[in-house]
């Protein structure tokens, strides 16, 4: 019997993950209390930000990514939403342009300075507005640009031209309840949702159509979320009719049964799950949770591979992923990401030893 039948050949066996020290952390930082499963953080190779609380509408922090150490209580923040921020999203091809969506009911898309804020940013370059009910998700789009993605809770998916302030296509009736994730696929013909009402959906929104359907992909009824993957899989997390956490897999051409689907525990945080195409491994990070579960997505069953588990001693509250881009690669780092703390902001390093 070979040595290779026990232990799978894989390059990420060992990745393992690193807080940074103290002094690059960002401490003194109120993140927000809202109940809405977003990740609360956004990160590029320039900026982090953060949705704090603010009082009296909705505001976000922009620090520099050097700016670390204690964030002193006056530092400016972007607050021109009347409600809460929802969500918010850097634009992959500017890092100065940041989306936000709220419970005002609009977009609004900022232009950071390129040192960072200096005083308090109130006025967007633009606002968007068309939704009817607050606005939870937000997304740009992979590959076009100036093309914005929002989704809200009066289960509209509406498509922007971020140039010109139009709408390019408005989806409804697509939806008959609330929107929980929506994922673009990597070339951006077409997007994922995850809904309330159980199901995942391929759409074109040229055609304004749902190409596939998965009715109750988790039977459970807490929020699920589903991401596309590099070769056109669909990665979902959701809950099982047992209120366990579950992970499947599942292939767009024929969704009447999951590639693989494997159970995680009994807790009752929404996963929040990361995707690195370059490497195919998927980061789970549950809400509430003090650790980050690592997967890696093969071609040959059982296809979704248990590598490992990050865990620190405090809960997360929400969590920036950092684009390959803004990564050190000459140290082996995969992935970095952003943990959000009650009152912290900081940092983890995950990195692929070399002998």
């Amino acid at each position: 019997m070979s040595f290779r039948k026990v232990v799978r050949q894989s390059k990420f066996r060992h990745v393992f993950g690193q807080p940074v020290k103290t002094d690059q952390c960002y401490d003194d930082i109120r993140v927000s209390r809202v109940t809405w499963d977003s990740t609360f953080c956004a990160v590029n190779p320039s900026f982090v930000a953060i949705i704090v609380e603010a009082s009296g509408g909705g505001a976000f922090l922009v620090l520099p990514l050097h700016k670390t150490g204690r964030i002193d209580k006056s530092y400016p923040t972007v607050c021109g939403h009347t409600g809460p921020v929802l969500d918010i999203d850097w634009c992959p091809h500017n890092d100065h342009v940041i989306a936000s969506g709220s419970e005002d009911c609009t977009v609004m898309v900022w232009q950071i300075p390129e040192n960072g804020l200096s005083q308090p940013l109130t006025e967007p370059v633009v606002v968007l507005e068309g939704h009817s009910k607050r606005v939870g998700i937000i997304t740009w789009h992979p590959t076009a640009r100036n093309v914005l993605l929002s989704a809200g809770c009066d289960n509209v998916v509406l498509i922007w031209n971020v140039g010109t302030a139009e709408e390019l296509y408005r989806l409804d009736g697509l939806h008959p309840d609330l929107i929980y994730s929506v994922s673009w696929s990597r070339d951006g013909s077409r997007f994922c949702t995850a809904c309330k009402d159980k199901s995942v959906r391929v759409i074109d929104p040229r055609r304004g159509t749902v190409v596939a359907e998965k009715e109750r992909a988790h039977e459970g009824a807490r929020p699920m979320r589903a991401i596309f993957l590099a070769d056109g899989k669909i990665f979902t997390t959701g809950f099982s009719r047992m209120s366990e956490r579950q992970l499947a897999l599942w292939d767009t051409e024929n969704l009447e049964e999951p590639m693989g689907l494997q159970e995680l525990d009994s807790s009752n945080g929404a996963l929040l799950p990361f995707y690195d195409p370059d490497t195919n491994v998927v980061y789970v990070c549950g809400k509430g949770d003090s650790s980050i579960r690592y997967f890696e997505i093969t071609e040959e069953p059982p296809y979704i591979h248990f590598l490992n588990t990050f865990t620190s001693k405090e809960p997360q509250r929400g969590m920036g992923w950092m684009p390959k881009r803004g990564l050190d690669v000459s140290k082996c780092e995969i992935a970095r990401f952003y943990k959000l703390h009650e009152r912290k902001c900081e940092p983890i390093i995950m990195t692929v030893p070399r002998k």
